[in-house]
């Protein structure tokens, strides 16, 4: 007998599929920065009265989010090896990848004039010291220990692969094909405000990906470009990269 809720079953089906602990994560955080967008751009028009640093607090209930169903999933990621951190070689390569990928990000401000983002993440108008420094922090810790998990997990360990094979855990960690390649690296790109940047650090997580064999050394490397980036950010002021 055919199910009177089809949806409930592909919801259910989804759910329990292999796909799902490497997506989900991810979908949750985009949801939250489209809800974000949205309330942004009513803003702008003056249908919502939202002030506009009220966006600010929005960062860590999105991580907060994000992250409560990245913990929820992670045990159903089985190609997440810590002892591959003890390679050396190989370890010390993906922290000089993404240093090399922070040096490369910021380097290319000249690209600014040309690209439209949105408002940086700026604490400075918060008048509350302690304020202020909590959501630098939250905003730094995020960027480094949340976003690179969730991001990895779809684009490298998910997306990549079912590029190659729909069954995609039938794909080795690291195998790479010229289209698989282009497509993931390009959509990784658009992912972010600044595409070229973001097309940049694509190439360069994808290749040490094909030379490491590690998720989690892809975790590693994208977590110190968004460590150094974030600590520029501080340093210099520079809230447009944020």
């Amino acid at each position: 007998m055919p199910s009177n809720h089809p949806s409930g079953s592909a919801a259910v089906t989804f759910l329990s599929s292999s796909a799902a602990p490497r997506i989900l994560p991810f979908a949750s955080l985009m949801t939250l920065i489209g809800v974000e967008e949205v309330l942004r751009a009513m803003t702008t028009r003056g249908i919502v009265p939202f002030p506009p640093g009220w966006f600010l607090y929005l960062y860590p209930v999105r991580i907060i989010i994000a992250g409560a169903v990245l913990a929820f999933c992670l045990k159903r990621c089985d190609e997440l090896h810590l002892s591959d951190l003890r390679r050396p070689l190989h370890a010390a390569a993906s922290v000089a990848t993404g240093f090399a990928v922070y040096v490369l990000w910021v380097g290319m401000d000249w690209l600014l004039p040309f690209q439209s983002p949105p408002p940086g993440f700026d604490p400075t108008g918060i008048d509350n010291d302690a304020l202020r420094m909590s959501m630098i922090v939250f905003r730094l810790l995020g960027a480094a220990l949340i976003i690179p998990v969730l991001e990895e997990l779809f684009w490298r360990s998910f997306l990549l692969r079912y590029l190659i094979d729909k069954e995609f855990e039938t794909v080795p960690i690291g195998k790479l094909t010229w289209p698989a390649f282009f497509f993931s690296t390009i959509l990784f790109g658009l992912e972010h405000h600044y595409i070229v940047a973001g097309i940049m650090a694509g190439i360069a997580y994808t290749l040490l990906l094909r030379f490491t064999g590690s998720i989690v050394l892809c975790i590693l490397a994208h977590a110190v470009t968004n460590l150094a980036l974030g600590l520029h950010v501080i340093n210099r002021q520079a809230w447009h990269f944020w």
